[in-house]
């Protein structure tokens, strides 16, 4: 359940909504019913999310359901679908014995989800999409947190990023010749005028 909410960041509500033919392993992706806005959507879902799934459903699923015509992917030990304040319970839980004390419990997966990805390069519509958000604007919440990995890159490559402590500036791409009298000539002090124009 928790590899599902990490791989795919889809709701609470739309996870206990899943029922067993919305996955598809060997596709890889999930069939998201009646998401936010009553709007349906496909999404990806993880290898790994996958494997635990697999478990879950011989090991888990098989000794607590009790109505073989029940659908619900996910279900409780009497055999009936959780419902949503259920799972933010059971997700709460763990955090506290993890020591995880932020608000929001199942949220936190769908927040640490599209902040990775978008960590990793990926294009932040393409997060929204896997989101079911209706507005670009409403994804754009997770760029402010990501810009901390940005501007840590950015620090890292880029040559104007930061102040040099020592030595002459260096323009990029600039030949030996048109360096030299962007610093001055090698020779050159301050107050010295050898006829040179900077330019």
């Amino acid at each position: 359940m928790f590899e599902v909410l990490y791989s795919t960041g889809i709701r609470r509500s739309e996870l206990v909504a899943l029922t067993l033919s919305d996955v598809d392993a060997r596709g890889g992706c999930a069939f998201v019913r009646q998401g936010k806005g009553k709007k349906d959507r496909v999404i990806p879902i993880g290898e790994r999310a996958l494997r635990w799934l697999e478990r879950h459903r011989e090991e888990v699923r098989e000794a607590w359901c009790i109505d073989p015509q029940e659908q619900a992917l996910f279900v409780d030990p009497d055999g009936s679908a959780p419902s949503a304040d259920a799972v933010s319970q059971r997700v709460r839980k763990v955090f506290d014995q993890l020591g995880i004390r932020q608000p929001g419990a199942c949220h936190l997966f769908r927040h640490t989800m599209a902040t990775e990805m978008l960590n990793h390069g990926a294009d932040v519509r393409y997060v929204q999409e896997m989101l079911g958000h209706a507005r670009l604007d409403t994804t754009q919440i997770y760029t402010h947190v990501s810009i901390t990995k940005l501007k840590a890159v950015h620090a890292a490559t880029h040559p104007g990023a930061t102040l040099k402590s020592s030595g002459k500036v260096k323009p990029p791409n600039s030949d030996h010749e048109d360096q030299e009298a962007y610093n001055g000539g090698d020779e050159s002090k301050p107050g010295d005028n050898d006829g040179r124009a900077l330019r």
